[in-house]
């Protein structure tokens, strides 16, 4: 399977054109940044629930979850995920230790 998270972020973006009355994400958005933080809170607790619990099947469907608000997230608070994907490649440069080291420093 080759759906990438480009291909669920231009999904999101044409349900994002439609009425709340008849898109999930249209009417998430429209509830604004605060609920949408609020259900990917949700959807991430869930998914640590699923992984503690070592239920493979339950950790992947809230997986799905996770990405799924994270992207509309991102839509409602104007975060281009392009910009975010920017940001991890730019980590890569370095390991994570280091990273996390340098990250330590600027607090």
């Amino acid at each position: 399977m080759s759906f990438t998270l480009e291909d669920l972020d231009a999904r999101l973006a044409m349900r994002a054109a439609a009425s709340p009355e008849e898109s999930y994400t249209a009417k998430l958005l429209s509830r604004g940044v605060a609920k949408c933080a609020q259900k990917l809170g949700e959807e991430a607790t869930e998914a640590v629930i699923a992984a503690v619990g070592n239920d493979q099947p339950e950790l992947t469907k809230e997986a799905g979850d996770v990405l799924y608000h994270l992207l509309v997230l991102l839509r409602a608070a104007d975060v281009p995920l392009s910009a975010v994907m920017a940001e991890l490649e730019s980590r890569t440069a370095q390991s994570g230790l280091a990273e996390k080291a340098g990250r330590r420093g600027d607090r």
